[in-house]
């Protein structure tokens, strides 16, 4: 009987369907087998997205590896959770929608029968009764509630958790707002019980927006115009969308959000309750910026901030001074090393800007201007600085270079003795207040404050527009363009590119009183921190780097450090200098002191600040979750839950509208009907109480950020899960999925857990115990290679002195030997069709290969179904667990497949040959227990520590040794069967059905190890005489030393050895050695 795996297979997968043969029962389910009295175990795969691409064969390996131990726990006597379903929201099914007319409903169906058909050919064991849709209605139903939860929650920080709203108005009722110590929006306005109780309605709801864990505020976003909608950072690649490669730039929208940044502290701590891949957890860690230091306040520099154009050069001109700080003449150097050296309220500066004048040098505690004599416009200036209340001290050349310390004690008079100067200020109509603009920053390092010389605000900061001078308005507009291009993710992992521009404006400094130039870079993001840093470039490399690009000042303020070549980023051991009243302090004591002055002195205080930003939470997109939302007077209004789901309208076009409204607002059915409690025709918004719908969708990470509670009871039409489900079922065991979504959709998923266990939903608050990343399958990708500027193609053995061009090609038309199908590389593509190609000298034409990310832009795709159709499921799953370590990237390569196949056949065959089922009943040899024993030790121990690919070649030597015994006892092969089930389930049930069984092999027990067949009887000695071994001998362990002494010498080979001669001495180490000496 051979071995036919087409036939097998399909048989198999049909009996499981039929059967449910991997259905999960929960509590109470007394129709099933009763495997909700077994222990539990969750094991869960990430939610895929069904594209119309269907899968390739790198996607099924993480499917393969969970589903590898759902089986074997099962086995091992476990009721297993194993389910699957559909991220079915999703950018491509709506793009398609937009290009062709046809509902997203109807493409996502599509795709999801394709994958589908996929998978159960490759035989998993999901529990189908499951299956969830994040797009169906019955389940985004629950998306909304969980919507409505959060709305209607806050986060009290004296509890540390979200509680019911109802508890803050209650609080508000009696006491006001002056006592709540709760994550909300900045700078909310206090009140009193009173003042709150006389608020109207409206006004109530606009304060407690700023409280509720899901709000509306106006966020800055990554907008595409081409399509219509706001994308998340990991939906951009190099500026551009990653679908359509469409231009993406920064804008300010009102936008729902959840306020993920009230759990940041407990989303850091629960990473050390749960076993998850540390790079995981660190990308987590470094996303949610956990930092402890102060807030500073900044003033701007009022003088300049009037005018807002107060150093009136063009960037040219900043430039240019730039060059003259570092390029001074003989004289100037020899004056400024001794102006240099001055300290505190007799500090100098050199080459700077006060007006549109250019200075030698001031000393603005003193209003002190220090010129050479000389310059063309002398009068003027002169007559400008004394308006200004400034001091001038003309030197000239020779008196410097003649006698610079008279000079200096010139300098020094004037200092002591100036003559009195009032600022000539206009009379002008006084504006309360409203250019004192002041900046907010947060350090971490508040001892290098007196290493401040410049400020960074983020292009996106509301105050460039307000401060930057008439003369750089060009520049920073032009770079805030050039900047609204790029993604925050783009922005952050640029670390080599430097680029700013001056604002002309000036921040004071809060301790020293200088004055510190204000720019704008891109490195620094508006909704990361305050969106403004303060740059202290010798303590920090960014800083340092971008200083020296632009030639701003690099104050050094740590003792015996040189920062010539580089920042110092090392705190331990550090020791501040140059910085007033913390000099001479270590790191420690000198951040303590800072902050202590901060608040001392009423212009900051120590505070622990999270990078995590809020959540963008509304998308404008046709095919994604409905909002249960609409508006009255403005003011968002949630529906009652018992009235959900608010479904999906029907819309004539997916596009944004010509207003620029989300393609929701196509819908001519989506008003809400108060009285009604439905939704209704639009026309009818005219009656009072009729309110329009929220016209944006829910992100994709909506549905997939809870899905994995609702498998624990998917059927429920009436609750979330039932409290008992949820009880039994409590978190996932065991999750394998990609590493791309750590910082994405597991966090989120991470959030979600944590409010819904706060609210008494469910009864853990992480979801997944472990996870493991799986790594990547990589593609052979074939390229040919044209000549630049013409239709010729060269073989990969000619291309050398050529100027050439690599073109991916389709690798099914290239062989095992690399060589291309012309003729179907011709047919492939119309700009093809006429192409030369140039041979080698065999007539075979060559191509490159490289190993990288498979993907259908590289035309490197392997399909399963093609790889089911030759080899079988069995194979595939072999030789995916094969490649190599779980975790690691490995390339494909088909033609390897052949070698499990072979071992698939090999099998076979102890169970069968030309005359049929070998199977005897006759009891095992100790060789054969001893091969299937350390087998089940091997593949027990290689499953639990998720060793996959070396239980393959585990497998493979026991059917050899097995083969090599010609073993065909049926206490052997019936354990063996249950050891490669996990592996390989069809050609393992139909074997175990072929021994005479009734029911599925899956539920079998695992064979239990017994480490007495591995206890070895008899030791083949190695003879040694005088420390060289001559040969062995083979003799039971439990032989004494007079025994193997006596037998040892009475051997013919030691005779030879001896000569005759009596041994001095004879050494036995009992199960190791002999050695005879003399």
């Amino acid at each position: 009987m051979q071995y036919n795996f087409r036939e097998i297979e399909e048989k198999w997968q049909n009996f499981w369907a039929d059967n449910q043969t991997f259905k999960a029962s929960n509590p109470g389910q007394t129709e099933d087998e009763g495997n909700s009295e077994l222990p539990k175990y969750y094991v869960l795969d990430m939610f895929p997205y069904p594209s119309g691409a269907g899968l390739h064969v790198g996607h099924p390996l993480g499917y393969i590896a969970s589903d590898i131990y759902a089986r074997y726990k099962r086995h091992k006597g476990f009721n297993v959770l194993h389910p699957q379903g559909y991220d079915s929201f999703g950018l491509p099914a709506e793009q398609y929608a937009i290009q062709t007319g046809q509902h997203p409903a109807k493409t996502t169906e599509a795709n999801i029968k394709t994958y589908r058909r996929q998978l159960d050919q490759i035989g998993f064991s999901f529990d189908w009764s499951r299956e969830v849709r994040t797009s169906n209605s019955d389940y985004y139903k629950w998306t909304q509630w969980i919507f409505i939860q959060l709305f209607n929650s806050w986060y009290n920080k004296d509890t540390d958790k979200a509680e019911d709203i109802s508890s803050l108005i209650s609080i508000f009722k009696k006491e006001g707002n002056t006592t709540i110590n709760a994550s909300c929006d900045d700078e909310i306005e206090p009140f009193t019980a009173a003042q709150w109780n006389a608020l109207s309605k409206k006004a109530q709801e606009r304060i407690l927006l700023q409280y509720r864990l899901t709000f509306l505020s106006d966020t800055e976003v990554n907008w595409c115009p081409a399509l219509g909608t706001v994308l998340a950072n990991d939906e951009i690649v190099n500026g551009v969308s990653e679908r359509g490669g469409h231009a993406v730039v920064r804008k300010k929208m009102t936008q729902w959000s959840m306020r993920i940044s009230a759990y940041a502290q407990r989303l850091l701590d629960g990473l050390d309750t749960i076993d998850w891949p540390q790079p995981l957890k660190d990308s987590q860690t470094n996303w949610i910026g956990r930092s402890q230091g102060a807030m500073v306040t900044f003033k701007v520099d009022s003088e300049v901030s009037k005018e807002t154009s107060g150093v009136n050069l063009s960037y040219k001109e900043l430039e240019d001074l730039k060059k003259l700080r570092l390029h001074l003449s003989k004289a100037e150097t020899a004056l400024w090393n001794e102006l240099k050296n001055k300290k505190g309220a007799a500090k100098f500066r050199k080459k700077y800007t006060i007006g549109s004048f250019l200075v030698d040098y001031v000393c603005l505690a003193k209003n002190l201007i220090v010129e050479f004599s000389g310059k063309e416009d002398e009068a003027l200036r002169t007559a400008y600085f004394s308006k200004e209340g400034f001091n001038v001290v003309h030197v000239t050349n020779e008196e410097v270079l003649e006698n610079v310390l008279g000079v200096v004690s010139k300098i020094n008079t004037t200092i002591q003795f100036p003559e009195k100067r009032k600022k000539i200020i206009k009379k002008t109509p006084i504006v309360a207040d409203e250019n004192k603009y002041e900046i907010a920053v947060f350090t971490t390092r508040p001892d290098t404050m007196f290493g401040v010389s410049f400020m960074t605000l983020a292009p996106e900061h509301e105050l460039v527009a307000k401060i930057t001078t008439k003369v750089q308005k060009m520049a920073v507009l032009s770079y805030i363009k050039a900047t609204s291009k790029r993604s925050e993710r783009d922005r952050m992992a640029d670390v080599k590119t430097i680029s700013g521009v001056f604002t002309g404006t000036y921040a004071i400094h809060p301790f020293s009183g200088e004055k510190v130039p204000i720019w704008i870079g891109d490195y620094v993001l508006a909704n990361y921190g305050t969106g403004a840093v303060m740059a202290v470039p010798c303590g920090d490399q960014r800083d340092y780097d971008f200083a020296k690009h632009f030639g701003i000042a690099i104050p050094n303020i740590f003792k015996n450090v040189d920062i010539s070549e580089a920042a110092h980023t090392n705190k331990e051991g550090t020791v501040i200098s140059n910085s007033d009243f913390l000099s001479g302090l270590t790191y420690k004591k000198a951040l303590k002191l800072a902050i202590h002055e901060l608040e001392k002195q009423g212009i900051g205080y120590g505070k622990i600040n999270y990078r995590l930003r809020d959540a963008v939470f509304s998308r404008q997109r046709y095919w994604g979750e409905p909002f249960p939302v609409y508006y009255k007077d403005g003011m968002p209004q949630m529906i009652d839950a018992k009235h959900l789901p608010i479904v999906l309208p029907e819309v004539a076009k997916y596009l944004p509208t010509e207003s620029g409204e989300p393609p929701l607002g196509r819908a001519d059915v989506w008003a809400w009907d108060s009285r009604g409690k439905k939704v209704v025709s639009n026309e009818k918004l005219k009656n009072k109480t009729v309110y329009p719908l929220e016209l944006n969708t829910m992100p994709g990470w909506a549905g997939s950020s809870w899905y994995f509670n609702r498998y624990m009871d998917a059927s429920n039409e009436v609750e979330f899960a039932s409290k008992e489900s949820l009880d039994y079922w409590k978190e996932v065991d065991l999750y394998i999925g990609g590493s791309e979504h750590a910082t994405g959709h597991l966090l989120y998923a991470r959030f979600w857990q944590k409010f819904l266990f706060d609210k008494g939903v469910v009864p853990v608050d992480e979801f997944a115990k472990k996870l493991i990343n799986q790594g990547m399958i990589l593609g052979t990708s074939a390229f040919v290679y044209r000549e630049e500027g013409t239709n010729r193609f060269f073989s990969k053995g000619l291309i050398e002195d050529k100027k050439i061009q690599p073109i991916h090609t389709d690798v099914s038309f290239v062989n095992a030997s690399n060589e291309l199908d012309i003729e179907a590389f011709k047919n492939w593509r119309e700009e093809f069709k006429e192409a030369e190609f140039i041979s080698e000298e065999d007539g075979t034409f060559k191509v490159s290969r490289e190993v990288e990310k498979m993907s259908k832009s590289k035309y490197n795709v392997v399909n399963p179904d093609a790889i089911c159709e030759q080899y079988g499921a069995d194979s595939l799953r072999l030789f995916e667990m094969f490649l190599g370590p779980l975790e690691q990237a490995k390339p494909w390569k088909t033609s390897g497949i052949s070698g499990v196949h072979s071992f698939l056949k090999k099998l076979w065959k102890l169970f069968y040959n030309e005359e049929g089922l070998l199977i005897s009943e006759v009891t095992p040899t100790a060789e054969e227990l001893k091969t299937l024993h350390k087998t089940i030790k091997k593949v027990a121990e290689d499953i639990e520590n998720f060793s996959f690919n070396t239980s393959v070649s585990t497998f493979m030597i026991a059917v050899n040794e097995l083969t090599a015994q010609k073993c065909n006892k049926r206490s052997i092969l019936e354990p063996l069967l249950t050891l490669i089930s996990p592996y390989a389930p069809h050609i393992s049930e139909e074997l175990w059905s072929h021994l005479g069984h009734k029911t599925s092999i899956s539920r079998v027990d695992f064979p239990l190890f017994d480490p007495k067949y591995l206890v070895e009887s008899s030791k083949n000695y190695p003879v040694s005489f005088n420390g060289k071994m001559r040969f062995t001998l083979e003799l039971p362990l439990d032989m004494s030393k007079e025994e193997i002494e006596k037998t040892v010498l009475a051997h013919e080979k030691t005779e030879v050895q001896l000569e005759g001669r009596t041994p001095k001495k004879i050494i036995i180490v009992l199960g190791k050695i002999i050695n005879i000496v003399g």
